[in-house]
């Protein structure tokens, strides 16, 4: 190769070099304590950590299973917006908490949302997929226009967020939301199972709570605690402290048998209609598992357990209980067998079918309120 040609090839290597170290640069991400951003689904602001449900004062006098449930981050969202072409999100968990019939990147994942401008519905962006390590660093979306975008964050179902961090492009905009959506305070206050959770969801965006949230457009808290939705009173005491609650939803059948829902319940109830005397409470049953058509044991069971429901319900009503509601789960999940992972636990089929057998009694209530 003449010395020209040399010298011409090394000149072009390093301008494209040159161009790529600039590019790399230019794709450089700056990452925001998510903390800063408005956060959702907490039923008080002063809870133990940042995205955990129980205030500290709880630790040590509530059942410690409710308080090790708890620390996960069920429900919890965070609210954004910006104009990068790209979102990191870099997020540390409590631990690695999996199972063998629910996704890792609903147990432990992030789901990422954006706001469509025209017709101001929430819509799926992308999942950050836990890998097996506490803190993770994930590139969620990138190639976008730079324009101004509403985003928000739905958390951990079935473990703890214990820091969150956003990443946007070096030089773009990052900012408090500029528009109330889903509308922040006066939430939808549910108290339950696993189910109620987020199992089995395959992200944590299609947990129904979350579900609700988006199609209400209004803040959904969820207390759900898997196993231990047992009426403790405690929780009922939490909930009575939510400022001006919309609606509370009592789904607690699944983990409560038939003599826990006739000791308990009508205090429980009692407890938030003392604190919130015209706040609409809803009660819900046991949904229709697909495998009470063979298991006649345990289905006699859920049927005692509806029917304690049923009877607490009915007695309240007699003494003139108003602003409360009954739903029946004979077919919640619709009648083919097809919306459990494992008979028991919704997959995002269950989860929709539970939203849409619930939302007319919700927005019957939401009116009344």
């Amino acid at each position: 190769m003449k010395p020209a040609s040399r010298i011409l090839s090394i000149i072009s290597l390093l301008l494209v070099s040159f161009s790529l170290a600039n590019a790399q640069e230019s794709s450089k991400s700056v990452y925001y304590d998510a903390a800063s951003f408005p956060i959702y689904g907490k039923a008080i602001e002063n809870t133990s950590a940042t995205y955990e449900r129980l205030p500290a004062s709880l630790e040590g006098v509530i059942r410690k299973p409710v308080w090790d449930l708890a620390h996960h981050s069920a429900g919890i969202s965070v609210r954004f917006r910006s104009n990068s072409t790209s979102i990191r999100l870099r997020w540390e968990s409590f631990g690695l908490h999996s199972m063998n019939h629910m996704t890792d990147t609903g147990t432990r994942g992030l789901d990422l949302y954006s706001q469509d401008p025209v017709n101001g519905k929430w819509r799926f962006v992308k999942s950050a997929r836990p890998a097996k390590e506490i803190v993770n660093d994930q590139l969620i979306i990138s190639n976008m226009e730079p324009v101004m975008r509403e985003y928000i964050v739905y958390l951990s179902l079935y473990e703890g967020v214990r820091k969150l961090e956003i990443g946007v492009d070096e030089g773009s905009v990052i900012d408090q939301p500029a528009i109330n959506s889903p509308r922040k305070g006066s939430p939808i206050v549910m108290y339950g199972s696993s189910i109620l959770q987020g199992g089995c969801a395959n992200r944590p965006g299609m947990a129904f709570t979350n579900i609700i949230s988006r199609i209400l457009d209004r803040e959904v808290v969820n207390l759900g605690f898997s196993g231990n939705a047992i009426l403790d009173y405690e929780i009922a005491e939490l909930m009575a402290q939510v400022k001006d609650p919309a609606v509370f939803v009592l789904d607690n059948v699944p983990n409560s048998d038939a003599p826990t829902i006739d000791e308990r319940e009508e205090r429980f109830f009692r407890i938030l209609r003392d604190a919130h005397p015209d706040v609409p409470v809803i009660f819900i049953e046991n949904p229709n598992y697909p495998h009470l058509v063979f298991d006649k044991e345990r289905a006699s069971d859920v049927q005692a357990r509806n029917a304690s429901m049923k009877a607490v319900y009915e007695k309240l009503k007699k003494a003139g209980e108003k602003k409360i509601y009954y739903i029946k789960g004979d077919k919640m999940l619709g009648l083919d067998g097809e919306a459990t992972v494992d008979g028991t636990h919704f997959t995002d089929l269950g989860m929709v079918r539970y939203t849409e057998y619930v939302l007319p009694t919700l927005r019957k209530a939401l009116k009344k309120k």
